[in-house]
């Protein structure tokens, strides 16, 4: 887990009182002085305030005032639209793009839990009580990258982690906030029947609201490929598609085509017959390294599968073929 900003709840101090004389009232007592180890807590706390020096009293934090307002009618249902790209998906008619564009407008959830924060010693030298710190959950994929987990229900995420507490966000924010957290994946409902995860560039444009194209889809890269093959005359052809990890599995055996964590793309380099291993392999390298100088290319690519192949040599055609 990784911190994320401090929640932390504040009392408003009463507007008002009595005067210190007044019909039916005492005449004030002397003023009390607070404990040390109270008045630094309440200091830090921002007292009646809150850390803009905006007062607490009188604050309306409904309506258009408040971020989370939108979310005020909120049942804990998941987006309509991302289960139809699912279901889709699940059918065979859907795409990962597809799964994409309904997360754009999709309402999910985070998990964040409770970390206890040291206290320390104040500004008047007492120790301060500790105080509850909200920090984001993230994962670790099998790969070693950080993961964000982000649900379409907040029952799901219950069942997931039961002590986390589901924070209402869009699912562009989400992307933005695994971001921040150097994560380069957003796992949508990890334990649930169907996981999606979206990877980097597609986090990336999640975040930015744009929209995203896979990379063994998006012409700009299809084209790369085939004019670095063409520059080596040792390369017969060229075939690009979805790489192995593109693909899931549903919790009850069904295969998504999407939603994996990759690798990515697949590119295969058929080699002309008699080309030798080293020239082969000094070829392949040539490639990879043009396509890490390609700024689009490393941008729009998560994770590259490359494979390379002889092409059997030529001899008579039998008979009848």
């Amino acid at each position: 887990m990784s911190a994320a900003d401090p929640a932390r709840g504040r009392s408003a101090a009463p507007a008002g009182g009595p005067p210190a004389h007044h019909a039916g009232f005492p005449a004030a007592a002397p003023a009390r002085h607070l404990p040390g180890h109270i008045a630094a807590a309440l200091e830090r706390a921002g007292g009646g305030a809150d850390s803009a020096g905006r007062p607490w009293a009188g604050r309306d934090l409904g309506g258009e005032g408040n971020p989370l307002h939108r979310f005020d009618q909120d049942d804990g249902a998941a987006d309509a639209g991302y289960e139809a790209a699912i279901a889709a998906l699940l059918a065979g008619t859907g795409s990962e793009e597809d799964v994409h564009r309904a997360l754009a407008s999709a309402r999910v959830f985070i998990p964040v839990v409770a970390t206890l924060a040291d206290g320390g010693v104040g500004a008047h030298g007492f120790a301060e009580d500790k105080e509850a710190d909200m920090a984001l959950v993230t994962l670790t994929a099998p790969d070693g990258r950080r993961a964000l987990p982000a649900f379409t229900t907040a029952a799901r995420l219950g069942e997931w982690h039961p002590e986390a507490r589901p924070v209402a966000v869009y699912a562009a924010r989400a992307a933005l906030s695994a971001v921040a957290e150097d994560a380069q994946l957003l796992v949508i409902d990890p334990g649930a029947d169907v996981t999606f995860v979206l990877r980097r560039p597609g986090v990336w444009a999640l975040a930015q609201q744009q929209p995203w194209l896979p990379s063994y889809r998006d012409p700009a890269h299809l084209d790369l490929l085939g004019r670095l093959a063409e520059g080596e005359p040792a390369v017969a052809g060229i075939a690009v598609g979805p790489g192995r990890g593109v693909a899931t599995r549903s919790a009850s055996g069904h295969v998504l085509a999407g939603g994996g964590p990759g690798p990515e793309l697949r590119v295969e380099l058929t080699f002309r017959a008699g080309t030798g291993e080293p020239d082969a392999r000094a070829a392949a390298t040539r490639i990879q390294r043009a396509l890490g100088a390609d700024a689009g290319f490393a941008e729009g690519v998560d994770s590259l599968e490359l494979s390379l192949r002889s092409a059997p040599p030529s001899g008579p055609v039998a008979p009848g073929a």
